[in-house]
């Protein structure tokens, strides 16, 4: 094998580790995508043992950021990726770290539903739980998909979707509060739905992290705490 070919074949391992790389991501979007969608399913439905396994599952969300964390280190301290691969990767590590901290909160999620699964349940079935994590569910599905296709027009559509999530979660504490003050014996009940309500609204600023590491892996700018005033259309309507 003479140089040409050698760096032909160095330079296809190197792509296809960095193909790789971005499918594990990926992967791991997915995963955490799902206990997200059972946590919630789990309070609407008031299945305890489905919150408890959501809770359980959260160390496969942690060993994947594990790997996929070793698998960067590896991939700077012997491809010394330059430019765009570098800051992919550097978006990558950013977005693992969202990405679990996204799982730590389904968990979270899982706990409180089976506690609430052991109370009283409301006629409306936690309706208004359910519109906010369907919400921030698409949230995140739009945030891993702009991620997939390095879309920066798909990331600020998505950035302006968390407003919408902020909103809906301070109608939730509004009314929480509310229903406590009209009935004491249901804080315990009120206060829970509360903090599964606060870990939703927390999923959606993690989403919206993601779609601003995006921008950064296309354009190279770093548009955190800026990005609303430096794109003033991507206020919500």
């Amino acid at each position: 094998m003479d140089i040409a070919d050698l760096n032909e074949h160095i330079s296809r391992r190197y792509n296809q580790d960095i193909e790789d790389l971005r499918g594990s991501v990926l992967s791991m979007g997915g995963l955490v995508e799902s206990q997200l969608s059972q946590a919630v399913a789990a309070i609407v439905t008031g299945d305890s043992e489905l919150g408890l396994q959501v809770a359980r599952d959260d160390y496969k969300v942690n060993n994947l950021e594990v790997n996929i964390d070793e698998e960067c280190g590896r991939i700077i301290a012997t491809r010394a990726p330059a430019a765009s691969d570098l800051r992919l990767i550097v978006a990558i590590i950013k977005t693992i770290t969202d990405l679990e901290r996204i799982g730590d909160e389904a968990e979270k999620i899982g706990f409180l539903a089976s506690k609430l699964a052991a109370m009283d349940r409301p006629s409306d079935s936690y309706r208004e739980i359910k519109t906010l994590g369907n919400h921030v569910a698409h949230m995140l599905r739009d945030a891993m998909n702009a991620f997939a296709r390095l879309d920066v027009d798909a990331a600020l559509e998505t950035v302006k979707q968390d407003e919408l999530v902020d909103e809906e979660y301070e109608v939730i504490v509004r009314q929480c509060i509310t229903f406590m003050m009209e009935d004491p014996r249901s804080i315990k009940r009120v206060m829970n739905v509360t903090w599964a309500a606060r870990a939703l609204e927390r999923i959606g600023d993690h989403a919206k992290n993601i779609c601003e590491y995006v921008i950064y892996m296309v354009q190279g700018r770093d548009v955190r705490h800026t990005l609303q005033s430096e794109h003033p259309d991507t206020a919500p309507d």
